[in-house]
């Protein structure tokens, strides 16, 4: 995975002076000369590394000046605001620090937050580890997305993050016209997945009382894991967050054990996760019930195949704007083209599920 981890040059220059004058006015502690590094991994939001010699310090900022950017797409101020709203529950974030709308300073909006120090697991399958161990990181990740679940939007001032009702037919919507944006070439899948999808929502799916934080993109290499223990110090990535039902988040995370591991994408699919002491899917989703107080059959019956369509048709509309932006030239990543070839293979499984529903 030496393609994902560490640091390079950034890809994009940066006014280091303005950067640094701007963090000393609004940044306490802060002190240069500073440094800059891009982290390598993402697809999106580019990510800095900021280095002085007293503290690390962690960038998130919109794609360069001449990207062109897809409708509400690379919003960083909602994830600052999501996490900042997320500082004092159960749900472990980073500290925010500062956030910048002027794009005068780099020429993009862009937020700083807490270098967090530890371990972002990249394969599924846990190499290196005890089965025990395994377990154990399986059971935090389960812990982590139940908790985030469980917050009460009100009480941490998020009731407005995201629109009311109609949740699933929004985000068919939205991603269906991304999918149409970014076409480089059809996929006849996402064609019959745009159709079905809208005319197959099931009743667990429309219940007006399902409103929760949804992260949007729950997965292993989103956390950060403390350095030697099974603990997830913080959830990373938060763009694609909003008010939304928790089944279409938690599904999304469930669909490692459905896909394969092939270029960019990563997952259980094919893996013998009995003899590496990882946990089926139906047993993570009975814990995931057990944590968050849910008797709903429609997780392991017809309805979840409904939820598991929506989420590869989901990512595989995101892939497809990688792929636009790769052919464009703006993409944030240099694995940004393998990335975008994932989007057929993720939406034929999409469809294989919707056929099943």
């Amino acid at each position: 995975m030496e393609a994902f981890t560490g640091t390079r040059a950034p890809s994009h220059s940066i006014d280091n002076e303005a950067l640094a004058a701007w963090l000393g006015s609004q940044v306490p502690g802060f002190a240069g000369p500073l440094s800059i590094e891009q982290f390598k991994g993402g697809q999106s939001n580019p990510t800095y590394k900021l280095v002085t010699p007293g503290q690390t310090y962690v960038m998130r900022a919109k794609p360069a000046p001449a990207a062109k950017l897809l409708p509400s797409a690379h919003a960083i101020e909602r994830e600052y605001m999501v996490m900042r709203a997320l500082q004092d529950t159960e749900v472990p974030v980073p500290r925010m620090l500062a956030l910048c709308e002027d794009e005068s300073v780099i020429g993009r909006a862009f937020y700083i937050m807490e270098f967090v120090q530890g371990r972002v697991l990249w394969d599924q399958s846990l190499p290196g580890m005890t089965n025990a161990e395994r377990a154990a990181h399986y059971e935090e990740m389960n812990r982590v997305i139940a908790a985030l679940h469980k917050v009460d939007v009100q009480a941490v001032g998020l009731a407005g993050y995201g629109k009311p009702g109609n949740y699933f037919e929004r985000q068919i919507g939205r991603w269906s016209k991304q999918y149409q944006a970014s076409i480089t070439q059809p996929i006849e899948a996402m064609d019959r997945l745009i159709e079905w999808l809208p005319a197959h929502i099931p009743e667990s799916a429309r219940d007006p009382r399902e409103v929760s934080i949804v992260h949007g993109d729950f997965r292993l290499d989103n956390l950060v894991f403390h350095p030697a223990e099974p603990r997830v110090l913080a959830v990373l990535d938060w763009e694609l967050s909003t008010l939304g039902h928790p089944l279409a988040d938690f599904s999304y995370h469930c669909m490692s054990w459905h896909i394969r591991t092939s270029g960019t994408a990563r997952g259980l699919g094919g893996v013998d996760i009995a003899a590496l002491g990882i946990p089926d899917e139906q047993s993570y989703v009975r814990r995931y019930c057990e944590r968050t107080g849910r008797v709903d059959p429609a997780l392991v019956t017809k309805d979840w195949n409904f939820y598991l369509a929506y989420n590869l048709f989901r990512i595989a509309a995101i892939l497809q704007g990688i792929a636009k932006r790769a052919e464009d030239g703006t993409a944030s990543s240099a694995q940004a083209r393998e990335a975008g070839a994932g989007a057929r293979p993720l939406a034929e499984l999409g469809w294989q599920f919707a056929q099943r529903g």
